[in-house]
């Protein structure tokens, strides 16, 4: 016998206790991914490793099997290198291992589908139907960048122990004569693979649709005709132009309507705006009491404005205002701000900008035929509202001298949006905030050039969110596309320069012409306690009066639920400010 003879019947000999040794080995690793804690960078190791293991059996099959040696060795070093990979790079990231694993898995399971078409036997059926499966979950890992080490812990630790067991079962099957009296058995072993491959394929396709569903958004209605620019536009900001009855969304014992109106943008250029008004159905003859709201975040499309919405008055203290107006015979104006509904870049986080579409929404709504309204307001705002209504207090006087503000109310405020930015840009809330304003900072502010400083990964993820609402269960999709976002969105380099002044110029510092009340939820993991404690503390020092109140426990929505201290609260503050009575301010009780 040759040489080459003798070493390709060593090979021959050694393939198959070497691979059941690999196939224990993945066994192994993928009960550690499944049972043992680990770090971030242990399961990108234990996963490299797992994946270099499966290249490494791939390379010994056609040293057993007859099978084309060509695409088991180009898998085989597929593998082995993008395990290695992984293994020795676990701080990649997230998006750049997916994808390694992603095209780990889908060849593998391409390999392993061929291997199946071109072989006969009783278990081709289950080996086709197990590969299209990993070919469906290799895709599905494009989509979940981030999620994806979570997803190894799970699929690709029973993918491991999955694929060992198989390992070893060739090599302890493969090739033994059957007896006669085995054939029942051997027909239930085929059916249950088969069954059992089924099953791993209905479900890995399930996962692929539901991924798609929930990252995919909601269909919301597109703005029509109403929200557009008439041929003619007044000079003046706040003039009334247009007005449509509204039904849906509105709470029993009041009616509402649609309204677009003209305003400014901060930099005093004329725009358009749209909103809405609320007011009780049944009405005397005397001017109602006037809310204005700030609406918190909904997005940043043209299709996320509040008046198109299926619920265009449970954003923010929804409870409380529907009772002022059922209730204590209030009417309501709420702005959707530039760029909701219609055309133009919304400014989002843009605290002078919205101030003015607050005020403009005001004034706009005094005009209403339908309803009489005063010239006195109280303002309300939560979260992005919460800025935009302590900014509408700030610049009223300049701005709007001809409306009265006799309060400000905010509800976990963006009120320091540089230290919002700053802590929360790890974080998949704070990264879908920081989506939007990446989205438009970048028209608005051109000079910045967000677009080509951003870290590696993050444009497309904010192409994406930038056209998911964040109302509705369009919210749901962007909550999650937040969390596929690989790195915080602006390099700190960023923060430190021009973009991170811009951030700071929209803090809000007065002077309020009213009584201020602050609400914040010490459970709040958004606009964080102790950046709202240090917001009020400087305005406090600056001689400001605030009223501030904290509620253990509860977080950035559930302050402004139906069932929250605030909103029976809130409804007696508002009052408490038209009949004039005198305000208490907290800050000498603030903790040091």
């Amino acid at each position: 016998m040759s040489l080459g003879s003798r070493v390709k019947s060593t090979l021959t000999t050694l393939a198959a206790p070497v691979r059941a040794g690999i196939g224990l080995a993945a066994v192994g690793l993928g009960l550690t991914l499944l049972l043992v804690p680990l770090s971030t960078h242990q399961i990108a190791i234990v996963t490299g490793i797992g994946l270099a293991l499966a290249g490494v059996a791939a390379l010994l099959l056609p040293a057993l099997d007859s099978v084309s040696k060509v695409p088991a060795r180009v898998v085989g070093v597929m593998l082995v290198l993008f395990g290695i990979l992984i293994a020795v790079w676990p701080s990649a990231g997230a998006p750049w291992l997916a994808f390694l694993v992603g095209v780990a898995l889908i060849g593998q399971s391409l390999f392993q589908l061929l291997q199946s078409i071109r072989n006969s036997g009783d278990q081709r059926a289950p080996h086709i139907i197990a590969a299209l499966a990993g070919i469906v979950v290799g895709l599905v890992t494009f989509s979940w960048p981030v999620l994806t080490l979570t997803f190894f812990r799970l699929g690709v630790g029973a993918w491991f122990v999955f694929f060992g067991l198989q390992l070893i079962f060739i090599m302890l099957f493969h090739r033994r004569p059957r007896a006669p009296h085995q054939t029942s058995a051997s027909r239930l072993r085929r059916w249950s693979r088969t069954l059992g491959a089924s099953l791993a394929l209905t479900l890995a396709l399930a996962l692929a649709l539901g991924t798609a569903w929930v990252l995919g958004g909601v269909p919301l209605p597109a703005p029509g005709t109403f929200y557009t620019a008439p041929a003619e536009i007044p000079d003046t900001p706040g003039t009334l132009l247009r007005t449509k009855p509204l039904t849906e969304g509105v709470p029993s014992g009041a009616e509402a309507w649609k309204i677009l109106y003209t305003t400014t943008h901060s930099d005093g250029s004329p725009a358009i705006s749209s909103g809405t008004i609320i007011a009780p159905k049944t009405r005397g003859g005397d001017p109602l009491p006037l809310l204005s709201v700030a609406h918190g975040t909904t997005g940043v499309a043209a299709k996320c404005a509040p008046s198109l919405s299926a619920t265009p008055f449970s954003d923010g203290a929804g409870a409380a205002l529907e009772e002022m107006v059922t209730k204590h015979g209030w009417a309501a104006v709420t702005s959707d701000y530039i760029g909701l509904g219609t055309s133009g870049t919304h400014p989002y986080l843009i605290g002078d900008a919205e101030a003015r579409n607050v005020l403009d929404a005001t004034r706009a709504a005094q005009q209403f035929s339908e309803i009489s309204t005063t010239e006195r307001t109280v303002v309300w705002g939560h979260s992005q509202g919460g800025q935009g209504s302590l900014w509408t207090g700030q610049i009223a006087a300049e701005y709007a001298p001809d409306i009265d503000i006799v309060g400000v109310a905010a509800f976990a405020p963006a009120a320091d949006l540089y230290g919002l930015a700053e802590v929360n840009k790890n974080d998949a809330p704070g990264k879908t905030v920081s989506a939007y304003i990446a989205a438009t900072w970048d028209t608005l502010y051109p000079e910045l050039d967000l677009a080509a400083h951003l870290t590696p990964g993050s444009a497309a993820p904010v192409s994406k969110i930038q056209n998911l609402c964040f109302n509705g269960q369009d919210v749901l999709a962007a909550i999650l596309r937040g969390t596929q976002v690989p790195n915080q969105i602006f390099p700190d380099s960023l923060l430190a320069g021009k973009f991170g002044r811009l951030l700071k110029a929209q803090t809000p510092v007065g002077p309020f012409p009213a009584p201020v009340l602050v609400a914040q939820g010490l459970a709040d993991p958004l606009v964080k306690p102790e950046q709202q404690r240090a917001w009020v503390g400087g305005r406090c020092a600056a001689g400001e009066e605030i009223d501030y109140r904290t509620y253990p426990g509860l977080n950035h929505l559930t302050l402004v639920a139906a069932d929250s201290p605030l909103t029976p609260q809130l409804v007696a503050w508002t009052l408490d400010r038209w009949a004039g009575k005198p305000a208490a301010g907290n800050c000498d009780d603030l903790p040091k």
